[in-house]
């Protein structure tokens, strides 16, 4: 169980165990990467952020129109195209290990950060840190953010540090901030206001107008285009919108009928399930249990976005983190429970050798491509309109599960969590799920 004040010479174990399963987790990525690291590290998405700072840089009126190959366009702000610049003056080596090595820290804080927000201290947090993160690292999500060169998880520790650091004067910059870079975080603004930080929300909305206008200032014609002319709506930039990898709500309804819904359609239902989540998340939050709250809000974004890419799906390295603590702390009659639900989450997530592929074990796969994929460009016919049995399940898995956990969060928050407004840390550490 969580200690408060850390552990002793004999009661160490659990730090010397998360240590260890740490190290095994990333020194097996290590020799992955070192027998295959032109199949690890594909750095695609990195090469995007690269090549659009270099069209930011000579010829900006073009960043909405370029496409680096068919299907492969920037999704991005004005205000991204920024650091897109930055990524394409600096060697692309440094810029490659940077981004590496900056996501697996990330990976680390926002567990960490987690663990801080579930109550835990000392010793114990920082062995809670290192087992959940050596089962987060290889998440599928994860794993495909470290194969691309994505960013998830460098906006992921951002919004939660921001939503975790109580008390600061501009607490919500950070959420306003990588909402400018990435649109589906503005879905915590909302969440704010509903929990009644109204301070926070507004920081987290003056902030991000800042970026817009920033963007405006250094790249008008594009910005123009971004906002003005809808290309910041227009979910078909990025290529077939049924595309396996699109674990969202859009993606699984395209998938299920077998033809691409119109707008109206899919804006109807995601107005339909944005609100319930919210109003789910603020309630948890309000009973007391602040990480869940934020990852049930985490959760509803990703299930109601246009486009969730299987890679934006690393929110649930904390939604484990919570599972666990869940489990931790529960009575003995449901901790199987609690902990079976991690687990499960945990494999259901899990990056797996991609057997069914035939790429070996050199780039781990999730088992949502069991099903077959059709390519990123669109076309005449596609795999995912024809999927039966499991299929149909493994290629639509993330947004099931997502849509089970908001379940789950649901029926436990009524039936099981204590109605406290704030609990501090020795509450927080003693208090027992039934």
């Amino acid at each position: 169980m969580p200690a408060g004040t850390g552990s002793n010479r004999h009661s160490d174990w659990p730090l010397r165990a998360g240590l260890v399963a740490l190290v095994v987790s990333i020194g097996l990525y290590v020799v992955n990467l070192g027998l295959h690291p032109h199949v690890v590290v594909s750095d695609i998405d990195l090469a995007v952020y690269r090549d659009a700072g270099l069209v930011a840089r000579h010829s900006p009126g073009q960043l909405y129109q370029w496409q680096q190959s068919p299907g492969v366009q920037f999704t991005y702000t004005p205000f991204a195209a920024a650091f897109c610049v930055v990524v394409s003056v600096l060697p692309w080596g440094l810029v490659a290990l940077l981004m590496l090595a900056g996501s697996v820290a990330a990976l680390l804080a926002t567990v960490w950060l987690a663990f801080g927000g579930l109550g835990w201290r000392g010793t114990s947090r920082l062995a809670a840190t290192c087992g959940v993160s050596s089962v987060a690292f290889w998440l599928e999500p994860v794993q495909r953010t470290l194969h691309t060169g994505e960013i998830d998880l460098l906006l992921m520790v951002l919004v939660v540090w921001d939503l975790s650091t109580e008390g600061r004067r501009w607490q919500g910059a950070g959420l306003g901030v990588a909402a400018g870079i990435k649109l589906v975080a503005l879905i915590f603004i909302p969440y704010l206001l509903l929990t009644g930080r109204r301070r926070q929300a507004g920081a987290a909305a003056l902030t991000f107008m800042a970026t817009v206008v920033i963007g405006a200032l250094l790249y008008p014609q594009a910005s123009v285009t971004w906002w003005l002319r809808g290309a910041f709506w227009n979910a078909r930039r990025t290529g077939f919108v049924g595309y396996l990898a699109n674990q969202s709500l859009l993606g699984m309804t395209t998938r299920l009928a077998g033809a691409i819904p119109p707008a109206a359609a899919w804006l109807a239902v995601a107005v339909l399930v944005a609100p319930l989540g919210l109003m789910l998340a603020a309630h948890i939050h309000r009973r007391g249990l602040p990480v869940q709250g934020w990852v049930v809000c985490a959760i509803t974004g990703l299930i109601v976005s246009p486009v969730s890419w299987d890679h934006h799906w690393v929110w649930m390295a904390p939604a484990v983190a919570a599972l666990a603590d869940m489990a931790l702390r529960a009575r003995a009659a449901l901790r199987a429970v609690w902990a079976a639900s991690a687990g499960l989450l945990a494999v259901l997530f899990a990056a797996w050798p991609s057997l069914w592929i035939g790429d070996g074990s050199a780039v781990p796969w999730g088992l949502i491509w069991y099903a077959p994929a059709s390519a990123l460009e669109t076309g005449p016919a596609h795999p995912e309109y024809h999927w039966t049995g499991l299929q149909l399940l493994a290629g639509n898995l993330y947004v099931l599960a997502g849509c089970a956990l908001l379940a789950v969060a649901a029926i436990a928050t009524a039936w099981y969590a204590p109605k406290v407004e704030r609990l501090g840390a020795t509450e927080q550490l003693s208090r027992k799920w039934p």
